[in-house]
């Protein structure tokens, strides 16, 4: 007995072992990375992988996998090196193609890249706070779709994070939301090893950060030290049972641990440790200098057996859900068709059509009605609002706030936290089976960039409602009044915003964003009321999906063309009458989407916008970089050259030269 207990600790520290030298040897070959903190915490990664996750290499999708995440991303061949070892489909050539053109092992973990990475983080704090998202997402299949003896998701989200997750401010309201809502199935291992790239993390981070997690309520433990695997995987067991508090794990590791001169340095933090020492580091691990990349076949076979295993857990899984499906088969129905991607037949059967006779309507408010209109139709539809949920009407009526006691609830409170919100929704948008929005003020949205950055990189679609969208929510004044964020947001690529200019319009933004695929949405709304557009007058408002369509044309070729968005577009239609009445023909185009326009076929875009007709304005309450794409250098812009002020809004458009009168004049002032 205790010569096989001898045989698997050697095995073991062999693998471990082999896990650090793979990862120094791919940084050295790609002259680039991050070779120490994957070799610090090669223990704690052998704990995950061959002890702890369940996962099946075979099947990463496997629904009730448990989910990984390398919030410490710089640190990314740690978990190259053991997905390649536990049989994902990596190989030892792609892990030799570090950090080169078209690798799928990229100097950060991108999801869909490859298999096994579960989101993609790089931005320190992201994947902290994504982990959040995914552990709220958990809870929620769970209440909705685990019945008694039926534990279908009952998966728990990992995370290692570093030193800087911890200092970005992002993890902070993450953790803050996270201990308020008692998320017993998130474990974090934070490496506590005291090095940033300037030096010793005593420069500038020397908070007791047991104490502070501690204040966030979380179960907080401390390993002293990371290669002491048992007291690693002892203190994971005692965060599983911890079951009504997020975990922390602070884990105290030495960088670049085996490196003779470079360990506890910053030197190994992010660059190479240079070939003489890597030989060094091989001579203290007890393998050959001279040689790279070597995999010792009874590692391989270890790791693989620890991969094989996931087969089986999976196996069990689809048995349960086999059963389950036989004693719920309604409820399997709804599940499997929320994670097919697809919407539901006839979802949109209760979307609204207002009338113009039903007098002014924000956009806002107008969203709030669709989204109550479907909610019925779409139960994994869910989501909420950084504490602004009556300004942004985003509440859906007939549903409970998602709380400890309520995991079934799909009104969810994010409190003031924009930016911990946006990285949360990317967690639950990563999650099957899970349709997420948050909302807050456009002006808030610069809190959230780096998650729509992340969203649009992932081709992901969480959902975000911004609403107060110009100076047209005028006494809040210039702090709070939105210039550049539009053109800001568009700039993204693969980011799909839609600005509607009436509550018609608003319901097929709504529409257009549930059939989106592959990339955020963002749906931007006013504050304040605008007259809705006769539909049998103007058409119907499901020409959105174009992105711009002809609201109102001239009775012959139109000397002019007025394009607008949101609240303008009812400004430009009144233009467009004193225009007539002055003997101009104008042309009025409502342009709610410069994305969804871009993708239109040549012909449509040269019948909205014939190249025979040059003089074009283009009108918004923002920001008018950008438009001269559309008016062309015969054309104008009416926008915003610099901040608002505090006032009512019908004075600051009046200020700012949105009216019919200035309208008018700019025009004719294009046509001399």
């Amino acid at each position: 007995m205790a010569a096989k207990k001898s045989e698997q600790k050697d095995i073991e520290q062999l693998a471990i072992n082999t896990v650090r030298i793979l990862s120094a040897d791919a940084v050295q070959k790609a002259n680039s990375g991050h070779p120490g903190t994957p070799m610090a915490l090669a223990p704690i990664g052998h704990v995950l992988w061959s002890k702890v996750l369940n996962y099946n290499p075979k099947n990463p999708h496997w629904a009730n996998r448990d989910r990984f995440i390398l919030s410490a991303g710089h640190a990314c061949m740690f978990q190259y090196s053991f997905l390649y070892l536990t049989g994902y489909d990596l190989t030892l050539d792609d892990i030799k193609n570090f950090r080169q053109l078209h690798s799928k092992t990229a100097g950060h973990p991108e999801y869909g890249l490859l298999d096994g990475i579960e989101v993609t983080t790089g931005p320190l704090g992201q994947g902290f706070a994504n982990g959040v998202g995914f552990a709220i997402a958990q809870k929620y299949l769970a209440a909705r779709y685990n019945r008694p003896g039926f534990d279908l998701f009952d998966y728990k989200i990992y995370a290692i994070c570093s030193d800087g997750d911890l200092m970005e401010g992002v993890a902070s309201e993450a953790a803050s939301l996270a201990g308020h809502l008692e998320l017993g199935n998130i474990i974090y291992l934070y490496d506590d090893n005291h090095i940033s790239i300037e030096g010793d993390t005593d420069i500038t981070f020397n908070e007791d950060v047991a104490e502070r997690f501690r204040a966030y309520g979380w179960h907080v433990q401390v390993v002293d030290d990371a290669n002491d695997i048992k007291a690693v995987a002892n203190a994971i067991q005692n965060a599983k049972e911890e079951i009504s508090k997020p975990s922390i794990i602070k884990v105290r590791s030495h960088i670049a641990y085996g490196s003779p001169n470079k360990v506890d340095t910053a030197g190994a933090h992010g660059s190479p440790l240079g070939a003489d020492e890597i030989k060094l580091v091989k001579k203290f691990f007890g393998f050959d200098p001279e040689q790279s990349f070597v995999v010792p076949e009874e590692v391989l076979k270890y790791y693989h057996e620890s991969g094989t295993r996931g087969a089986t857990t999976e196996q069990k899984w689809n048995e349960l859900y086999a059963s389950y499906k036989a004693a719920f088969p309604e409820l399997a129905a709804e599940y499997e068709q929320a994670i097919s991607g697809e919407l539901p037949a006839g979802w949109d059967a209760n979307l609204p059509v207002f009338s113009a006779t039903d007098g002014k309507m924000a956009t806002r408010q107008a969203s709030g009605k669709v989204l109550n209109a479907i909610a019925a139709a779409l139960p994994n539809l869910i989501g909420g609002a950084a504490d602004l949920a009556p300004s942004t009407d985003t509440n859906l009526k007939a549903y409970k706030s998602f709380t400890v006691e309520n995991r079934d609830g799909r009104n969810f409170h994010f409190g003031i936290r924009e930016h911990a919100m946006g990285s949360a929704l990317n967690g639950m948008a990563l999650t099957k089976g899970i349709i997420p929005y948050g909302a807050t003020f456009l002006m808030f949205s610069e809190y959230m960039r780096p998650p729509i950055r992340l969203a649009a990189i992932m081709k992901i679609r969480p959902i975000f409602v911004y609403t107060h969208d110009s100076i047209g929510l005028g006494e809040d004044g210039t702090t709070h009044q939105p210039i550049e964020q539009l053109v800001s947001l568009r700039s993204i690529p693969n980011t799909l915003v839609i600005r509607p200019a009436d509550a018609n319009e608003t319901a097929q933004a709504w529409r257009v964003a549930l059939e989106h695929k592959d990339g955020p949405v963002i749906l931007v709304f006013s504050r304040q009321g605008l007259p809705i557009l006769d539909q049998e007058k103007y058409g119907k408002a499901s020409k959105l999906e174009k992105g711009a369509y002809i609201l109102s044309d001239s009775k012959k070729k139109p000397d002019v063309i007025l394009i607008a968005t949101g609240s303008e577009v009812t400004l430009i239609l009144q233009a467009q009458e004193k225009l007539k009445s002055e003997g101009i023909e104008a042309r009025v185009v409502s342009m709610p989407s410069w994305e969804l326009f871009d993708k239109q076929s040549d012909s449509y875009k040269e019948k909205v916008f014939p190249k025979s007709v040059k003089k074009r304005l283009a009108v918004e309450a923002g920001s008018p970089l950008g438009w001269h794409k559309y008016v062309g250098d015969k054309g104008d812009v009416i926008a915003m050259n610099g901040f608002g002020e505090s006032a009512p809004a019908e004075q600051l458009f009046a200020e700012f030269g949105f009216t019919v009168e200035n309208v008018v004049k700019k025009a004719k002032a294009l046509l001399k």
